[in-house]
């Protein structure tokens, strides 16, 4: 095929477009021509009035990218990976992923400073994430949690008005934003299990475009696929999604390929926990592996009952 120009496919947050900027220079200096970027307004970007976890459905900030990408009129789409829903459209490859950025979970609380340890007693913590939800309950239960929506900055600003507390937010995006000195505490991930895909960028193009395929292949860090692949594994298997809290976090250390994984409560009191390592090149058997591990120890019976809660919320309209 013969191109004079490549079109990259992107959500219009500040953050989307950074990375697609980051992405677009990239492709530049690799093919030598323009490339253009297409803003496209998707569910979740439309949807600021209901909390995720109630919105319901897939793919609520890639799904219209996607229909862009197969109908042609963009070249590829680039999504934050923890937004990007473990089954793809026929016709669709993530083909690449840059190098991962940090993946830790974030505390901004203004000048106060805290961290998850020294947040008052009732005090009003922000996030939109069920997964942190559960993972802040359960290790503060005094604090009070509030769904904060919009984004990036105007989340930040909630907790540095004095609107709430604190906000949980991934530390990644507020670092690529050039924000970093905002951050009051990073999280360890022994604390929180990060979001699956958390800290990597995704490139999705056509499976059939053989040129950006080979494209792809000069831009993609080889690691950080292996790693986001084992995690998206465990989200497939366990149907995650924004309704559940589920977490998965994979890195290689030393050459092996180790991965921590958890399933919680929503109330933040049942959480199952673990960490499994596996060889270096075989990032499905691990999440194969952290699947079954985290069945043992009761992850079904949670997402059940997560679940049911869920649809009752729906049929009384809470």
């Amino acid at each position: 095929m013969d191109r004079k120009e490549l079109v990259i496919g992107t959500r219009g947050s500040k953050l989307a477009l950074w990375q697609s900027e980051y992405i677009k220079a990239k492709l530049e200096a690799i093919t030598g021509m323009p490339v253009t970027l297409k803003v496209i307004k998707t569910t979740g970007d439309k949807i600021l009035d209901v909390p995720l976890a109630k919105v319901g459905g897939k793919g609520l900030f890639t799904k219209e990218l996607e229909v862009e990408l197969l109908a042609g009129t963009v070249d590829l789409c680039v999504h934050s990976m923890k937004d990007v829903p473990t089954e793809l459209p026929d016709g669709c490859v993530i083909a690449a992923m840059p190098e991962r950025v940090d993946p830790r979970d974030a505390i901004v609380s203004g000048a106060a400073g805290y961290d998850l340890d020294s947040l008052p007693e009732g005090a009003r913590v922000g996030t939109s994430s069920l997964r942190r939800v559960a993972q802040v309950r359960a290790y503060r239960p005094d604090l009070e949690i509030v769904d904060v929506r919009g984004n990036l900055d105007t989340r930040m600003r909630k907790a540095e008005d004095g609107e709430v507390d604190a906000v949980v937010l991934a530390a990644a995006g507020i670092t690529r934003m050039g924000w970093a000195e905002r951050i009051s505490h990073y999280i360890p991930t022994t604390h929180m299990v990060s979001a699956v895909g958390q800290g990597a960028i995704g490139i999705e193009i056509r499976e059939d475009d053989e040129y950006m395929l080979h494209v792809m292949e000069r831009i993609g860090h080889p690691e950080t696929m292996e790693c986001v692949t084992a995690e998206r594994v465990v989200m497939r298997r366990l149907e995650g999604g924004c309704q559940v809290p589920i977490g998965a976090y994979a890195r290689y250390e030393d050459g092996t390929l180790t991965m921590d994984a958890m399933v919680g409560s929503v109330d933040g009191t049942q959480i199952v926990r673990e960490q499994l390592c596996g060889d270096a090149g075989e990032p499905e058997a691990l999440g194969e592996a952290m699947v079954e591990r985290l069945l043992h120890l009761g992850a079904a019976e949670i997402l059940t009952e997560v679940r049911s809660a869920a649809t009752a919320d729906e049929l009384l309209g809470t």
